[in-house]
């Protein structure tokens, strides 16, 4: 299982409430990516920085879908490219699930 930590730079005219209601309306689009798990959209409060911490079940799978129009997307709508770091996840814990140990 990969993480992915993705970050980018926000215009000024883009700030954490514009965000908020940029990310609830797209959230629902990522279910439909291959080797999908789980993303957390983050704004920083300051409305400068956004992304998201992504789990993927390969980093193929991730690298595939930031490559594609996803990538074009961040270009047109933030005006830079994404910085992405991807990580190995090697145990989980998670409250709402009660699960917690090795992946």
């Amino acid at each position: 299982m990969i993480t992915a930590v993705v970050l980018y730079n926000l215009p000024e005219s883009i700030g954490l409430e514009e965000c908020r209601e940029h990310f609830t309306k797209i959230a629902p689009d990522f279910l439909k990516a291959k080797g999908f798990l789980r993303k957390q959209f983050i704004c920083r409060k300051e409305g400068d920085v956004a992304g998201g911490v992504y789990m993927w079940e390969t980093q193929a799978d991730a690298e595939a879908f930031y490559s594609g129009p996803w990538r074009d997307g961040i270009r047109a709508r933030y005006g830079n490219d994404p910085k992405i770091q991807y990580f190995e996840t090697v145990a989980l814990a998670d409250k709402a699930s009660g699960k917690a140990g090795a992946v």
